[in-house]
């Protein structure tokens, strides 16, 4: 393999890719089964229009290099890109809870899977994201980890698992979601909570996804008087992420059609 400048890397970040590395070579003569590749997102209600799960699809085609096929699991399909394979969501599942879903063993996608919130900008080649890990499934860090660098939590903002790997997620969910709504405040904390101690997943390098308010921006102050969820930045930032960043997420406020910033505006379409 190929010499890798450690210096860009945290310690964190390195051990990860020595990880990676150690597993691609025990791998490089075992033969293997073609990969199937899926992006998926989840567009339910109408806090989201179609315009979000259309520009992410535009995104994820420049780039990605890889063989793959882009999926939306919705109850309103109306103004999507017809190149969109279509998933139906069950009925009656509220908000963010419509995540644990997409652990069903029954999906109608088979292979790999990377699941992208609607509210990221993509801002270089999604890959890595892919074929990392390929015996774990992944996901990111956390963004509180901006303030506590020590925290473990999991953000599903990004998320790759393999059709069913995880299907106790969503068995056990719908035995009594009520039960599982009052217990935690989000589908990623009950994600967290029913995972790690048996089934715990890698954590991407922190350097792979970034909070574009609280690791990209230098300020994250708001305009005075705006409306959740209609919120915007006081200042315009000409700020871009670091180079190893794929995906910017866009937690809370703004969205990406709220921001100004000039690389947002570039890359958001």
């Amino acid at each position: 393999m190929a010499k890798v400048d450690k210096s860009q890397y945290t310690k964190e970040e390195w051990l990860a890719i020595k990880a990676e590395r150690r597993e691609a070579k025990s791998a490089k003569h075992v033969s293997q089964l073609p990969q199937d590749y899926y992006i998926l997102c989840l567009k339910h209600g109408t806090k989201y229009s179609s315009d979000y799960v259309n520009k992410l699809y535009n995104m994820i085609k420049r780039n990605c290099t890889l063989d793959y096929k882009f999926a939306c699991l919705t109850d309103d399909p109306m103004d999507l890109n017809p190149d969109i394979q279509i998933l139906n969501l069950p009925k009656g599942l509220p908000g963010w809870w419509n995540k644990p879903y997409m652990f069903s063993k029954d999906l109608p996608i088979k292979g790999t899977i990377l699941y992208l919130d609607l509210d990221v900008v993509i801002s270089s080649n999604v890959d890595k994201l892919l074929t990392w890990q390929p015996n774990h499934w992944c996901i990111v860090k956390d963004y509180t980890r901006a303030m506590r660098p020590g925290y473990k939590k999991y953000n599903s903002s990004v998320v790759k698992f393999k059709t069913g790997e995880l299907d106790f997620v969503w068995e056990t969910y719908k035995k009594d979601p009520v039960k599982y709504q009052k217990l935690f405040f989000g589908d990623q904390d009950y994600l967290y909570d029913i995972t790690y101690k048996t089934k715990a997943a890698m954590l991407y390098p922190d350097s792979w996804t970034q909070s574009w308010k609280w690791e990209v921006r230098a300020t994250k102050d708001f305009k005075p008087g705006g409306i959740r969820g209609q919120r915007e930045f006081k200042d315009i930032e000409s700020v871009v992420p670091r180079i190893e960043c794929c995906v910017c997420v866009f937690h809370g406020d703004p969205n990406p059609e709220h921001c100004h910033d000039p690389w947002v505006i570039e890359n958001w379409q």
